[in-house]
């Protein structure tokens, strides 16, 4: 940007100055030399006044700095700060950290802090003025060995022997028996690296993290797994990430792996656009679609053989997040389609498609210094596949038509889920959460007696952070499995430690 005149005239101010000083400094010299007897007075006169003159110096060259960055910054300039100011400014920039490499967008699943309690702040997207390069590139390497060890009183799937999920738990009585098992284990141990670099298009923001938590085929096994790949760009992001139908801020302070199971909780690959960012912000997104299906009572017919699900649409996200002084608010959305096709010439066309929805809302207030709440309630149906724990997305049900090539049809299954937690400080180094979680699935006829129809999921702590970047300590979990008809229902307690030992470096362009 081309200088003002008040900028070009102090440019201007400052080497005629110098040449002041450089044309007077002889005759200084000279002086001195033809008057050595000079009185102290005399002496201590001229240093003065060099003095002043440096301090003009200083304080010009404040001033075109301070003109250059209200100009870069595309800001009027209302005010020349004073020499006082000026130093101030560079005072505070001295002494203010870097910034963060990565907001708390990216807030991970059962990581509780190191600290005491605190309630998620406000994110500001983008704090600096578009079209600057103001700030600092940085990197950062960062993660956390753990150890899960504890006692599970009743059964559950081996393959999940280290978590609570209440869809894991046994359908009939000792489907996993026997009862009482000790585990340990290190799959939630963590490694991931963050970059964030000013461009003139925004933040440039990068993340890379792994874990070693297998699931799918891999479950039960300590492995690494992908958890996040992704990259943002002022206002668009694409990769791996929470979902833009999760909320991150609403998972309590626990130790438990996969935590409650009411949650909206799911990392997609999608492409996200945020049009408005700052206190109060807007984010839209395009993820790759995917669900599951329940044949029920007909699971054994050669006639389901042929269906095949048919993903020809993307899944599309919303969240609108609302922050205030005393916590936030965020609603978010979801739509897709459910498609499956009949590949089979038969008798029967069993083919069909639903819309898939879901409508959640989330809060986390703080209460006071020492308590917050992380509250979230979600329903919809066909959504079950973004939930922190449910079964499948769509269930078989009966036509109850004369039309014989049409006998049963897939309809999208319903689904409640609640998530009400405390965070509470106790003091500076002792942490503990309490709550609840529960999902209640509306059943289709075609499904069978022992499908999985409400869970529910509570635990509390005690978390110890002895020093920074280390925490121990103990929860009690308690889950519960209900069926659809059947009657049955089965309870799994346990006791289990955690034991945390974070790591992280950040190095930043300034770094010598």
């Amino acid at each position: 940007m081309e200088p003002n005149h008040q900028t070009r005239w102090i440019r201007m101010g400052v080497p005629f100055m110098a040449i002041v000083l450089l044309a007077s400094a002889p005759h200084f010299v000279a002086a001195q030399a033809q008057a050595p007897q000079k009185a102290p007075s005399d002496l201590q006169q001229l240093r003065d006044q060099l003095q002043q003159v440096d301090e003009v110096m200083q304080q010009l060259k404040g001033q075109i700095d301070a003109l250059e960055q209200a100009q870069n910054a595309g800001g009027s300039i209302s005010h020349v700060p004073t020499q006082a100011s000026d130093s101030a400014a560079t005072e505070q920039r001295r002494q203010s950290p870097p910034p963060k490499a990565i907001e708390a967008t990216y807030s991970a699943k059962a990581d509780p802090p190191a600290g005491p309690i605190a309630g998620p702040a406000p994110s500001v997207a983008n704090p600096r003025p578009q079209g600057t390069n103001i700030g600092e590139s940085t990197f950062q390497v960062y993660g956390f060995a753990m150890l899960d060890a504890g006692y599970d009183f009743n059964q559950n799937d081996p393959n999940w022997f280290d978590v609570v999920r209440p869809t894991k738990l046994p359908a009939f009585a000792n489907e996993f028996a026997p009862n009482g098992k000790v585990y340990l284990g290190v799959r939630q141990t963590r490694f991931g690296v963050k970059s964030s670099t000013p461009t003139k298009f925004g933040e440039l923001k990068t993340i890379f993290e792994f874990e070693l938590f297998g699931v799918g085929a891999e479950a039960g096994e300590t492995i690494f797994r992908l958890r996040h790949a992704y990259g943002e760009l002022g206002h668009f992001g694409a990769g791996q990430n929470w979902s833009v139908f999760v909320d991150p801020d609403a998972f309590p302070n626990t130790i438990e792996y996969w935590g409650p199971n009411g949650l909206v909780w799911f990392r997609n690959v999608q492409f996200r656009w945020m049009p408005v960012m700052g206190k109060n912000a807007l984010t839209i997104g395009v993820e790759r679609p995917g669900a599951s299906a329940d044949n029920g009572k007909f699971s054994d017919r050669i006639e389901l053989q042929g269906v095949k699900p048919k993903f020809d649409l993307p899944d599309f996200t919303a969240n609108a997040r609302f922050n205030r002084d005393w916590g936030y608010i965020q609603i978010s959305g979801l739509l897709k389609r459910l498609k499956w096709v009949d590949t089979t010439n038969d008798a029967v066309d069993l083919g069909g498609s639903a819309v898939g929805w879901g409508v959640a809302v989330s809060s986390s207030p703080r209460f006071n210094q020492n308590n917050v709440g992380r509250f979230q309630i979600v329903y919809g149906a066909g959504e079950e596949n973004y939930l922190n724990d449910a079964p499948v997305d769509v269930g078989i049900e009966l036509t109850h038509s004369t039309n014989p090539r049409r006998p049963i049809q897939g309809v999208a299954l319903p689904a409640l889920g609640l998530s009400t937690y405390l965070d509470h400080n106790w003091s500076k180094r002792f942490t503990s959460s309490i709550g609840y979680s529960m999902v209640n699935i509306e059943n289709s006829d075609g499904q069978t007696d022992d499908a999985f129809h409400r869970g529910y999921y509570g635990s509390t702590n005690l978390l110890f952070t002895p020093v920074n970047n280390a925490m121990f300590g103990g929860e009690f979990l308690w889950g519960r499995r209900q069926n659809f008809r059947d009657g049955f229902y089965a309870d799994d307690y346990r006791i289990q430690f955690g034991f945390k030992y974070n790591f992280s470096k950040l190095f930043s362009s300034s770094d010598k």
